[in-house]
């Protein structure tokens, strides 16, 4: 079997599992992949509802807790099935404030799982790791929205503190509206002072958890925005406010259909928007922005060895991505080496793991049927959620790829995410890498015995004898395409086997 072949059976190769016993979900998230960008094998959930009827009763219900064991018995033969020995299951809000919580965790140890009762402050611990490892060097408060309660922590870098758990989960929250929004804002504003919770001013406030993701996709779609993937959607405060006051007076109404909000999620969002509106008036941010990753992702995330933390998840996503289809991520590097010259003259610095990402899925794309390279590669840039990534450089992604098919039409859309310059400088890194690839095959011989030189006035593609005979007017003309883009003069050169490369 070839290397990549491992490496692509061992990213898809069930690793780990998360069981998160919510307020609202007992969901299962079962991953593999590289453990600093894990994929997601396998997610499923069930609506038990484990914290409806805490305010009145202080318990969990019976119907609750039959649809919760249930659905946990199923997880047990899933991970039994797929060979999964490392789990970890975790139970939030609900059995932490349910009377008869231990009893309830006792008949999820009778499963053969060993559950940990997370308390207020490991709850929002574990949420801000989660947001903490998809944006790294985060700075502000970490908002997670779930069904029983309401998490709030301030990050810095790789740091939190001030975690606190607020009885303000969407099972809560109708009760509390019914005296209307003022009162609604004071109560939630009175819920922190009396939590005695405070944090330095952040201008970002970052927000996790599904009714959050789900706000981000209403959002999205009032504004026609070009993605359909809230994580990492980012929103000023002032119009993350029109929204959500818009939507929390809806309360009550059947609102049309928004793709990715499911029906009982939707109806729950005009509550959320309330709260939303709420947190903005209480905390002041200035920017709000949306992330996938929480609690389960942050578990992950905390396991790690320090030095693993410390990885790119946008590269270490992209190496294993790359892998599985056929492309070796030690190739992609020498590539990178050697198209570094084709760099913009005034390209702005620190944008080399961005480059290495875009000659990994330019070298991964073109072992794609040539009648779908494009589309696939376009896809995969941005569509595809890539951690580490932000969405200007999911469309610089996108630039580089559709250059590497040898096309340079940019869609009008993808100007929301990056600038002209920006687009104008992955696409050089397309055209690099296509030249490379009509040149070399990407052979690492070839590539040693040629270079890529660039002299401010004249980009020149230097081979030694005998590799001289892989130039061809194919070869010239994407070394043209590459300098016309680059607005230099282009010209090839053949020197002895032992010459020096210039």
């Amino acid at each position: 079997m070839a290397m990549h072949d491992r490496s692509a059976a061992q990213d898809l190769t069930p690793a780990r599992a998360i069981i998160d016993i919510g307020s609202n979900t007992v969901r299962l998230v079962v991953y593999g992949g590289p453990p600093r960008a894990p994929t997601v094998l396998h997610n499923e959930k069930v609506s038990a509802k484990l914290g409806r009827s805490l305010g009145e009763t202080g318990r969990l219900t019976e119907k609750a807790i039959k649809s919760a064991l249930a659905a946990l018995a199923r997880y047990r033969t899933l991970l039994d099935l797929m060979a999964v020995d490392r789990i970890d299951v975790v139970a939030t809000a609900a059995v932490r404030d349910a009377e008869d919580g231990a009893a309830f965790l006792d008949a999820v140890r009778a499963l053969g799982f060993n559950p940990r009762l997370l308390s207020g402050e490991e709850e929002a611990i574990a949420s801000a790791m989660g947001v903490i490892g998809a944006f790294p060097g985060a700075s502000g408060i970490v908002a997670d929205l779930g069904g029983g309660s309401l998490e709030l922590i301030d990050i810095d870098g790789d740091t939190c503190r001030h975690g606190v758990s607020l009885p303000l989960g969407t099972l809560r929250l109708p009760p509390l509206r019914a005296a209307g929004d003022a009162a609604f804002a004071r109560s939630v504003a009175r819920t922190l002072a009396g939590a005695a919770w405070s944090a330095p001013h952040s201008p970002t406030l970052y927000l996790v958890g599904g009714s959050f993701r789900s706000f981000a996709r209403y959002a999205m779609q009032q504004g026609e925005w070009p993605s359909d993937d809230p994580h990492g959607f980012a929103v000023s405060a002032e119009s993350a406010t029109v929204v959500a006051r818009g939507l929390a007076r809806k309360r009550g109404e059947v609102l049309p259909p928004v793709p990715g909000i499911g029906t009982a999620r939707l109806a729950t969002l005009p509550d959320a928007a309330a709260l939303l509106t709420a947190l903005i008036r209480t905390l002041k941010p200035t920017e709000l922005i949306f992330s996938s990753w929480g609690l389960r992702e942050g578990l992950l995330y905390s396991s790690l060895e320090p030095g693993m933390r410390r990885q790119d998840p946008l590269l270490a996503a992209m190496s294993a991505f790359v892998a599985h289809h056929g492309a070796a991520p030690a190739t992609a590097t020498m590539v990178a080496g050697w198209t570094a010259p084709a760099n913009l003259p005034n390209a702005v610095g620190g944008r080399e793991r961005l480059r290495l990402a875009a000659t990994m899925l330019a070298l991964a794309s073109a072992n794609v049927e040539p009648n779908l390279r494009t589309d696939l590669a376009v896809a995969w840039a941005m569509r595809k959620r890539w951690i580490g990534a932000s969405n200007r450089e999911r469309a610089m992604l996108a630039a580089a790829l559709m250059a590497n098919t040898g096309r340079l039409d940019v869609p009008p859309l993808w100007r929301h995410f990056a600038s002209a310059e920006d687009l104008r400088e992955a696409q050089g890194w397309g055209l690099a890498v296509r030249l490379c690839r009509r040149f070399s095959s990407c052979s690492p011989r070839s590539l040693s015995g040629s270079a890529l030189l660039n002299d401010g006035a004249a980009l020149s593609l230097v081979v030694r004898r005998p590799y001289d005979a892989l130039i061809n007017d194919g070869v010239e003309r994407d070394l043209k395409a590459l300098g016309t883009h680059l607005a230099l003069r282009t010209q090839c050169e053949v020197i002895g086997e032992t010459d020096r490369l210039r």
